[in-house]
């Protein structure tokens, strides 16, 4: 099932309540976008999750849907709030209160692509903002909030899995205080957004594939993880970022030597994963 706004991969047979999701590996730049920005079509995937969405291709296989993203997260980010709206971007909107993603540039209209290069040279107006949410935000989360509802239809619980990737810079301050480089990030909003028996199980599976996995930081999970992750209610919502120099060359935005290996250590870890939603358990009591 594909249309603007995602592209949704379905079992043949639902086997699983995790629901896997790539909110910012979209790569389908509008000619109009592109002619409007003042980037070159490679800067401006730079905040692209780049190939997210082909390695977790086959969670379909193991009983568990796919949800990914159509629309570049550099034209309209789907793991934010539709109200972070930046003033400095778009015309008409008035600072309130601070919100750091919303002041370096990353609400849900971007102004900036990684390292803090300016989309635009000009402001937007409030009307073409909400226009991008309505056309592909609003379709995307109304998509993954069917998901969760079936999964936990069908299995009592529903635990969403939130599929990214980071620059291989980004653990740079991390690794020099660690004995090994960490490789994974998993994101649980510190224990706010699943409960940590599921959270143990997500890194055991990384773990047992031979990869170095850290929680929460630098990374601990944005809206999506705060917006869907309900451990009280049995629906859990845990971050990943991939360390991007595992599968891609990241300045030239394609895939490594090393992509089909690595695509194959993943297989079996989303195998795993999905093999935790596999049980079916009571509803709770209202």
């Amino acid at each position: 099932m594909s249309n603007e706004a995602f592209h949704l991969a379905k079992p043949l047979r639902r086997l699983s309540s995790v629901v896997f999701a790539s909110p910012h590996s979209g790569c389908e730049y509008l000619p109009a976008f592109l002619r409007r920005s003042q980037l070159d079509e490679r800067t401006i995937r730079s905040s692209e999750d780049a190939f997210v969405d082909r390695l977790f291709g086959c969670a379909p296989e193991f009983g568990a849907p796919l949800l990914s993203a159509a629309v570049p997260r550099a034209y309209i980010d789907l793991n934010r709030s539709p109200d972070e709206l930046d003033p400095a971007l778009i015309e008409g909107i008035l600072r309130t209160g601070h919100n750091p993603r919303v002041a370096s540039g990353l609400g849900v209209i971007p102004r900036v692509v990684a390292n803090g290069r300016a989309i635009y040279g000009e402001k937007l107006s409030i009307a073409e903002a909400q226009a991008r949410i309505n056309r592909y935000w609003q379709p995307y989360h109304t998509q993954l909030a069917a998901l969760l509802r079936e999964a936990h239809a069908s299995f009592g619980q529903a635990i969403l899995i939130d599929c990214h990737s980071m620059p291989h810079e980004a653990l740079d301050d991390v690794a020099r205080r660690s004995p090994r480089r960490p490789q994974i990030v998993l994101g649980d909003r510190f224990g706010a957004a699943a409960d940590p028996a599921i959270v143990d199980r997500v890194e055991a599976a990384f773990v047992n594939a031979g990869l170095v996995v850290i929680r929460n930081a630098p990374f601990a999970g944005a809206y999506v993880a705060q917006a869907y992750g309900r451990p009280s209610r049995r629906q859990h919502a845990v971050q990943i970022e991939i360390d991007r120099a595992l599968y891609m060359d990241e300045s030239a935005i394609r895939p490594n030597a090393n992509f089909d290996a690595f695509a194959k250590v993943l297989r079996g870890v989303i195998g795993e994963i999905a093999e935790i939603g596999q049980e079916r358990l009571p509803l709770a009591a209202e």
